[in-house]
């Protein structure tokens, strides 16, 4: 099933990025932690993955050691993103904090620009004014009464959401060069993401448990439905897209989020918000459709 996924990358990209637009809007219908919602997303979602993750290796053999360490690293990725982010959701909004998450597409230019001294291509650097006003917006600085309980703080926790969304999806994307095993590889990124939350809940002391009844339905929806469902279709088209198409197609999700949190949870944020997620993502989109890269032979399927 999931080599046919395969086989149409952009459709399930898209698909994938509709189911993971939701995450926001069911976190905040759970009314839970930010530590407990990231835990138990990634708890629920393990049955589901290992037994996909186990049908993989008893068909092709288990995974090499650098599949695997990858893996680990984007789990402690995708671990410090999901508590940021929920902590984002929590002060300026589940449509807002997806927006300001996307900032991944600038910001990873910007973290390899910095530490690998790999300059950005024009369009990179074009787009980080437009991004970074759009961020001012959304923050609320500009403007009184601005939506969001903190929407300042908001917007900091947003911004270093993007900073983690990069790396867990740079690892992601080189720990599933292997087309044949989609599932291992999240599976053991989202083991090791809830073992990363349970520790940060500890330390925090946030992590509940036992939360309610209605709680474990919303997270385990969650879990089922973007966890499971949306990142294994875009953990499946990852390593058969460019990075540039990836990142232009993933930017359907915010856009859903701020229009799925405004439908369901009457997320009503002001103009100038509005306007601000307005810039980011044109500049994801300026950023994304400027940048140049050689192209790369699609690896064949093997068995």
């Amino acid at each position: 099933m999931l080599r046919g996924v395969g086989e149409r990358p952009v459709l399930a990209v898209l698909v994938g990025a509709v189911a993971i637009a939701f995450s926001g809007v069911l976190f905040r219908l759970a009314h839970v932690s930010p530590s407990t919602g990231a835990f138990y997303r990634c708890v629920f979602a393990l049955p589901p993955l290992w037994l996909l993750a186990r049908l993989e290796t008893r068909r092709y053999g288990r995974p090499g050691r650098r599949l695997v360490l990858l893996a680990w690293l984007a789990g402690a990725f995708f671990a410090a993103d999901l508590i940021l982010w929920h902590n984002a959701i929590d002060r300026v909004g589940a449509g807002l904090a997806t927006v300001l998450g996307n900032t991944q597409v600038v910001l990873v230019g910007l973290l390899a620009w910095a530490l690998l001294g790999e300059r950005p291509q024009r369009s990179s650097l074009a787009a980080i004014p437009i991004v970074a006003f759009g961020v001012v917006l959304i923050s609320g600085a500009l403007e009184q009464g601005a939506y969001g309980s903190n929407p300042g703080l908001g917007a900091v926790y947003g911004v270093l959401t993007g900073i983690a969304y990069s790396g867990f999806l740079l690892a992601l994307r080189e720990g599933g060069r292997d087309l044949r095993r989609p599932a291992g590889p999240l599976f053991i990124a989202t083991l090791g993401s809830a073992l990363g939350c349970a520790a940060i809940g500890a330390v925090v002391g946030d992590l509940d448990l036992t939360p309610s009844w209605a709680a474990t339905g919303w997270l385990a929806v969650l879990a089922l439905s973007s966890q499971v469902l949306g990142w294994l279709l875009i953990a499946t088209s990852l390593p058969r897209l460019p990075a540039v198409v990836t990142s232009i197609l993933l930017t359907l999700q915010p856009v859903c989020s701020v229009v799925f949190a405004a439908l369901i949870l009457d997320e009503s944020p002001s103009l100038l918000q509005l306007g601000g997620a307005a810039c980011i993502l044109a500049g994801l989109v300026t950023a994304t459709v400027g940048r140049r890269e050689a192209p790369v032979a699609e690896p064949e399927l093997a068995g």
